[in-house]
């Protein structure tokens, strides 16, 4: 039990590095090295605990991050996919695609008209990007 709530520590400050460092090169086996783990229990660990991989974890953090720039900057989408942390605008662009449903040139067009006078921390719910595939219907009657 000690051994397991020690694991859940070092997985919180895993996560937390994760959410400060999200536009540094961050990749499991540095991760895993920060949580005394090797690569492979520390993956198995923390989609156990969060219930998505360390690489999605880090992904959607960067996809978050991406669309508060892209609303809110004049940033083009090639400096906002370094800005976060990419290194390859080609995948940015399809990851992105993915998890928000639109890639992100025409996210940045809907985005302004779309969250016109909405307080940020209701937006920033109500944004969130979800892994489309991932996305469970919580009430199939209205689908």
């Amino acid at each position: 039990m000690a051994q397991h709530l020690g694991d859940l520590a070092l997985l919180r400050r895993a996560r937390d590095r994760i959410d400060r460092e999200y536009a540094r090169p961050l990749n499991v086996e540095v991760l895993a090295r920060g949580a005394c783990m090797s690569a492979g229990h520390f993956s198995r660990q923390f989609r156990l605990a969060y219930g998505e991989s360390p690489y999605s974890y880090l992904l959607t953090r960067r996809i978050e991050r991406a669309m508060a720039l892209l609303g809110r900057s004049d940033l083009s989408v090639t400096e906002v996919c370094f800005a976060v942390g990419c290194t390859s605008l080609g995948t940015f662009s399809t990851r992105f695609a993915e998890l928000v449903g639109m890639p992100p040139s025409v996210y940045r067009r809907h985005a302004a008209g779309a969250r016109a006078g909405m307080p940020p921390c209701l937006a920033k719910q109500l944004t969130r990007p979800i892994r489309n595939r991932e996305a469970l219907i919580s009430n199939p009657a209205l689908v």
